[in-house]
């Protein structure tokens, strides 16, 4: 049986992004991070029920022209590996 999962959070900051596209880019950092914990599980730093104040998913490059979905993809993934640290 898969866990109940409840994933909070209060604030995405990202530096060098328009704000027109914050929706869009949140929505796709959603999809992303929900198929990541469907398709790898949860990681082991979240196997007890915790809270994580703050998590730092460092750095990563877009390709110019890259979509809100590709970005998003592209944080969640950073975010997912940033609890496996």
């Amino acid at each position: 049986m898969s866990p109940n999962i409840e994933l909070h959070i209060e604030e995405l900051i990202l530096h060098g992004f328009g704000a027109s596209n914050a929706h869009q880019i949140g929505a796709a950092v959603e999809r992303e991070i929900t198929r990541l914990l469907q398709a790898q599980g949860l990681p082991p730093a979240l196997a007890d029920e915790c809270s994580v104040e703050r998590l730092n998913a460092g750095s990563f490059s877009v390709a110019p022209g890259s979509g809100a979905a590709a970005v998003g993809a592209q944080i969640a993934q950073s975010v997912y590996t940033g609890f496996n640290k």
